[in-house]
């Protein structure tokens, strides 16, 4: 009879846990976005999320962006078959998209407003934040057409080569700032969520 209460004791314990957990993860904030959290400049990224020339098949004129949210890389095109590949993170799942846009706009230490959206998601989040070493847009942010995503870099290098965003794509402030100087306003932009046959 002891060994019952015991294993009955355990079951409901066990069942209490499992109702318990997922209600405590969900309150949890998004470890995604840490506003004022100061990028460690140390942080040393795995060699796959590192920025390199590498050969890539294209129809895509040289100066084109290529995203690729299954790869995790985006690459800049080069002529002769080549593109400067950089690591990025991308948003989680059910945040990803794909599409064919123009970067409208670009800003050094943009500042950073939350849309409602996901202010909703995060009510944790501010409302307004001045661009600065500690805003997760981090150090430059190019404007992917109308929508309200961008290409940015983040206070958060350690979650290049993850899904954590709400969509935007997030590069080491390093590779952003080279990116950045690399292409103009009106650069055509290609996100896909599948590699090319």
């Amino acid at each position: 009879m002891t060994d019952f209460r015991r294993l009955t004791g355990m079951l409901v314990a066990a069942i209490g846990l499992i109702l318990w957990a997922p209600q405590a993860f969900a309150q949890q904030p998004d470890r995604g976005d840490e506003p004022g959290l100061i990028a460690d400049d140390a942080y040393q990224l795995d060699p796959e999320w590192q920025k390199q020339v590498v050969y890539f098949r294209t129809t895509e004129a040289p100066g084109t962006i290529i995203i690729s949210t299954a790869e995790r890389h985006l690459y800049l095109v080069q002529p002769g078959g080549r593109a400067i590949r950089y690591g990025i993170g991308v948003g989680r799942d059910g945040f990803q998209w794909q599409g064919l846009v123009n970067i409208t706009n670009k800003k050094e230490w943009p500042d950073w407003t939350p849309p409602p959206e996901m202010i909703q998601r995060q009510p944790y989040l501010p409302r307004f934040m001045a661009g600065g070493p500690g805003n997760p847009l981090g150090a430059r942010a190019m404007y992917l057409g109308t929508t309200v995503y961008r290409i940015h870099g983040t206070n958060r290098p350690d979650t290049i080569g993850t899904k954590v965003s709400s969509g935007c794509f997030r590069l080491v402030n390093n590779d952003v700032a080279d990116l950045y100087d690399r292409v103009p306003v009106g650069t055509k932009v290609v996100i896909r969520q599948k590699p090319e046959l």
